[in-house]
Parts: C-alpha cells; structure tokens; sequence
C-alpha cells in the first residue's frame, strides 16, 4: 500500500510542475491548494531534497521547485524515495530479507510478476502523465 508520504510527495511534485513559472515556490501556497498540512509537507520537501528531487531556497522568495522538466521524472523514482519500496512481499523488498522457504515457496513467481508488473507500470508513468 502506498502511504500518505507517497500519495503526498506525488501531489506536491504535481503542484510543482504545474505551478512552475520560473520562481521558487513557497510551502505554504502547495499546502493550501493541496489542503495538506505545511508541517506535513516539511516533512516530505526535506526528503524530495536530499534525494536530489526538488531544490529549495529559502528567505525572501524562497520555496521549492523541480530540478528537472516533468517528463524527466518517472512516478516509480518518486514512489521510492518516499516508501523506501515499492515491492508487495517482504522478500522482493529487502535483498537481505531471509526466507527459508525461499527455494520451495510456490507464491514467489506469481509476487515476482507481480512486482515486475508495478514496477514497470510506475517507471514507465511521468510526472507530466499526470498533469
């Protein structure tokens, strides 16, 4: 399931691109058009900026803004920076994960194809897709 940091993030990328007019724009204008809290967003810009997303700037004309045009971002990229994964089954998610019924598990291809399916689904999708 995707969680309200990933639903979130999407969101503000979105407000991003379509807000975009060169200047940076302030947290407080994404939090009232989305109706999420700023606090919350904070949370969430702090994330998409250090994964490299978004740039910030802050003070007088300060804000946020996209690093890159919206079709140079898939949805799969922003869904994992936010979820840390995107995966259905423990095993898929974490390469480390042990699972001693691993080698005999009737489920794991049916949850491969699975994830091959939303992953290649959330990769091919744009941000501008969405706008």
């Amino acid at each position: 399931m995707i969680s309200t940091k990933g639903r979130y993030g999407l969101r503000l990328m979105i407000d991003l691109a379509k807000n975009d007019n060169g200047s940076y724009i302030p947290l407080k204008d994404i939090a009232e058009r989305q109706e999420i809290s700023k606090k919350y967003l904070e949370i969430i810009v702090k994330k998409m900026v250090d994964g490299g997303l978004i740039k910030g700037s802050s003070g007088k004309g300060g804000g946020y803004k996209l690093v890159k045009k919206p079709d140079k971002y898939s949805v799969g990229e922003i869904l994992t920076l936010m979820e840390g994964t995107i995966s259905p089954v423990a095993c898929l998610a974490d390469k480390d994960y042990l699972c001693t019924r691993k080698k005999k598990c009737e489920t794991l291809p049916m949850w491969k194809e699975f994830d091959k399916l939303v992953h290649d689904y959330f990769y091919d999708k744009k941000l501008s897709d969405l706008l």
